[in-house]
């Protein structure tokens, strides 16, 4: 039986609450009063880390509402509260009025998001008022198929962040089991640079015909799972294109290291390649991790305006690297990153179904039972093909 969708605004399914800013003497570090979110910096894959807190404000979000950034360059951005925040005016909460369908309202938002954005860019800043988010149109049908539909998307979502702290607790187990042995000591001093070979990219923008390899630039890492991209056709070295389970590490603005696991792409000139050369994937990636805070003091130096370092300071940055200890930390570890990489890739499985789900459930042309076929069947699986 088909199902009936009705027109509709995202007012008639969620509230929209827009943030303002507490004075500054109501703000600080201390961890009194509530969690403050200003914008997307404390914005993390799927909920926030506050930084700030504020004793006295006047708008909240409340848990399991969406928090979408209405200001500047990262209008459009979202992210889930996991508990109660004062929000400041670049953020809007956006609760569903029954909290059954918070997903649903989530997909309505995400489906219409490029067309809010056009129509928020349309000025020097871009900004999205409370009125173009509460007359956003929806398509609605019943408030059971409603929660249906919430309830499938709800389930992918669920997975793909019980992935991230999968990963995330595999990392803290590594670093733990390395720094247990360096406290043995059982450690060299190694520089940064001796830990594996750094290609650096090269300078590559959207191709004219919009086919051919992705190309990674700091956006694409930073984004996770269903990243937005551009593509180019040109051949390009060996050397710089990346594959599965490939190191990479932006030296410029956003510092970090990654572990690439979409299909074959073309490496910017913001990141290293780290090809591994003495050492093991997981090692590197973890020592890496460990020099970052350094990496970051040495950009935070810099004179321009996008903080970066220089090759050179692969060179001067030095980290302990448990050569004593190695073959018996594999034994335990490489199992581990195996596993890390596995729940990375079956996270970007399960955001390319939901992607691909989301227009087919919230137009109709998929009934929900069949979808959940899906869904079911994609939770079920693993990937063991690393």
């Amino acid at each position: 039986m088909s199902v009936v969708f009705q027109e509709g605004v995202l007012s008639d399914i969620a509230r929209v609450t827009m943030g303002q800013s507490p004075k500054k003497e109501f703000v600080s570090t201390t961890e009194e009063g509530l969690p403050l979110l200003n914008g997307p910096t404390e914005f993390g894959n799927y909920h926030p880390t506050p930084v700030q807190w504020s004793t006295s404000f006047s708008k909240t979000a409340e848990p399991g509402d969406i928090l979408f950034c209405v200001r500047g360059s990262t209008t459009g951005r979202m992210n889930w509260a996991d508990q109660q925040y004062a929000i400041g005016r670049g953020i809007a909460s956006i609760s569903a009025i029954n909290p059954q369908e918070r997903h649903f309202v989530r997909g309505a938002i995400d489906l219409l998001l490029p067309e809010l954005l056009a129509a928020a860019t349309g000025s020097t800043f871009p900004n999205v008022s409370r009125l173009q988010l509460s007359e956003l149109p929806v398509a609605l049908p019943s408030a059971a198929v409603r929660t249906e539909i919430s309830g499938l998307l709800g389930a992918l979502n669920d997975k793909i962040e019980s992935n991230r702290n999968l990963t995330a607790i595999i990392s803290n187990l590594i670093d733990a089991l390395i720094k247990c042995e360096l406290s043995k000591g059982s450690g060299d001093s190694f520089p940064v640079s001796k830990l594996a070979k750094f290609v650096n990219g090269g300078a590559y923008t959207k191709g004219a015909s919009g086919t051919g390899r992705m190309v990674i630039r700091i956006a694409d890492l930073n984004s996770g799972p269903g990243a937005s991209t551009i593509y180019n056709d040109i051949d390009v070295p060996g050397d710089r294109l990346a594959h599965l389970g490939d190191l990479l590490m932006s030296w410029s603005g956003s510092l970090g290291v990654y572990v690439w696991v979409r299909e074959e792409a073309i490496v910017n000139q913001h990141i290293f390649k780290v090809v591994l050369t003495d050492f093991p994937a997981w090692l590197v990636h973890n020592r890496l991790n460990e020099a970052l805070n350094d990496f970051r003091s040495i950009a935070a130096d810099k004179a321009t305006t996008m903080g970066h370092i220089q090759r050179k300071h692969l060179n001067e940055t030095f980290v302990e690297v448990p050569v004593m200890r190695l073959e018996r930390l594999d034994h335990l570890c490489e199992p581990l990153w195996h596993r890390f990489i596995s729940a990375q890739l079956e996270s970007l499985r399960l955001a390319a179904l939901r992607d691909s789900l989301l227009p087919e459930l919230m137009s109709g042309r998929m009934r929900v039972d069949e979808a959940g076929q899906l869904v079911n069947k994609a939770l079920d699986e693993e990937v063991v093909d690393v």
